[in-house]
């Protein structure tokens, strides 16, 4: 199963930004590397790393709907601002699942 636009939480039209005409970036470019960070405002690179973690992290038991709504409130919510890259948000993300 894989996350999709309109079951994002945040997809209300104020929290996302899914347009990249203003700021020249690429609404394309989904393929973010490890050490690159996460736009937590740019709804398409959001929606590509939850899925991007879901198939990484959980492979014993596919991610569902709960699982990838939670994975986007920890992102929005949990996970601190200082931690930006992908992998330290994927990391931490893992590391606090159960709390």
């Amino acid at each position: 199963m894989s996350y999709l636009k309109s079951q994002m939480l945040y997809d209300d039209g104020k929290h996302y930004k899914w347009t990249a005409k203003a700021d020249h970036d690429n609404p394309y470019y989904t393929k973010g590397t490890d050490h690159s960070q996460l736009n937590r405002t740019e709804g398409y690179e959001v929606l590509y790393f939850i899925n991007h973690i879901g198939g990484k992290h959980w492979t014993v038991t596919p991610p569902n709907l709960a699982t990838y709504n939670k994975m986007e409130k920890m992102i929005k919510d949990s996970v601190p601002s200082d931690i930006r890259t992908h992998k330290k948000i994927a990391d931490w993300i893992v590391a606090n699942w159960s709390k």
